[in-house]
């Protein structure tokens, strides 16, 4: 292996950078954080200290100290444009947030803009990088199920959901029709960014459902408000093929036209009971083969750090030539049949995709 990928951080004091922190200071040999930006001074100091990383005030202040391989993105969505245009024409590979833009003149906008200057730029979406997810996928490509017909995800909200659809079902930039509802109850009130409930309550809980017919393919998009914290409420996907289903962690197949396979995904972790390997994930096996193998093991990073562990590694591949992974193209179409589930939701009505620069290119 050679030298670790270098990347810098902008907007180095938020939830999510801290991400990129904890991945780079487990995974050494592979990532260097190489300086961070955070605006106010204290909080600079405060995580040069905690993580032993240079922070700098501005980003004119970094690039002048440091040389990194890539940056990461990591700012709020109405400062995201722009640093993209600043860091695109400065000709240095962006490794962006999602979403791009909030709206469909923001997104289009920002794509000619960043289009016209053969900008280097990929999205962090991470969902479909998760081990499961992977592990699903690769069921999916390696012909088990047959030709893929329904996905059904319950995982995420928004663009990060519908990326999740157009990956099971294996469709880019077809046009769709849309169709959704909202239904409104009570829960508890779980945890949050700032952590566990501090009292007992009752919160409202907002469902969305909405269908995206793709005319051979079904996309069935649910998800209700903060599900993915919610201690109460359980994640769902499933994928349905000509010749057998993924649900959940299970799996069923046809060995022959009589014979139904009736498989596990089991996730194998290290460390438990007897076993002194170490506590990390070491795969997920689909029946008696392997599904995904993780190759950050033995780290000890969580599913959601492991996915964007693989973001930085794809990152690092397409900076230094590589292809591309998640693209500007990409995010912008998840985000944008995203907005057009919102528009369903809320006039009741189907609405129905059109060509935007990114799907006619």
């Amino acid at each position: 292996m050679g030298k670790p990928a270098s990347f810098s951080i902008l907007g180095g004091a938020g939830f999510r950078a801290q991400y990129y922190l904890r991945i780079a200071q487990a995974l050494p040999d592979r990532f260097q954080v190489s300086g961070m930006v955070v605006r106010d001074e204290a909080k600079g100091k405060a995580l040069e200290q905690q993580w032993k990383v240079n922070t700098y005030r501005t980003l004119e202040e970094l690039l002048s100290k440091e040389r990194p391989d890539f940056v990461v993105e990591s700012v709020s969505l109405s400062a995201r444009g722009g640093y993209l245009l600043q860091l695109s024409n400065l000709g240095i590979p962006v490794l962006a947030e999602t979403p791009p833009a909030a709206d469909l003149q923001g997104l289009t906008t920002l794509y000619e803009k960043l289009t016209s200057m053969r900008a280097r730029v990929q999205v962090a979406e991470q969902y479909h990088l998760h081990p499961v997810n992977q592990a699903r996928a690769a069921v999916i490509k390696q012909g088990r199920l047959g030709s893929i017909t329904e996905a059904t995800v319950s995982v995420s909200h928004f663009y990060h959901g519908v990326s999740l659809i157009r990956r099971m079902l294996g469709v880019g930039f077809e046009e769709v029709a849309i169709r959704g509802m909202r239904f409104h109850t009570e829960w508890m009130a779980g945890p949050n960014r700032s952590g566990p409930p501090k009292e007992e309550k009752r919160i409202p809980a907002q469902r969305d459902l909405a269908w995206l017919d793709f005319g051979d393919k079904l996309g069935i998009y649910d998800f209700t408000k903060d599900q993915h914290r919610s201690w109460i409420r359980s994640n769902h996907l499933s994928v349905r093929g000509e010749r057998g289903e993924i649900f959940d962690n299970r799996l069923t197949v046809m060995k022959d036209y009589r014979t139904p396979l009736h498989l596990d995904m089991k996730r194998i972790n290290k460390g438990e009971l007897e076993n002194q390997e170490g506590y990390f994930l070491q795969g997920y096996m689909a029946g008696e083969q392997w599904a995904y193998e993780n190759p950050f093991a033995p780290a000890r990073l969580y599913d959601d750090e492991l996915a964007i562990a693989h973001c930085l590694e794809k990152m690092a591949d397409y900076a230094a030539g590589g292809p591309e992974f998640y693209s500007l193209s990409e995010a912008s179409h998840d985000q944008y049949l995203g907005l057009l589930i919102e528009q369903a939701i809320q006039t009741g009505e189907t609405v129905r995709s059109v060509p935007q620069p990114w799907t006619t290119e």
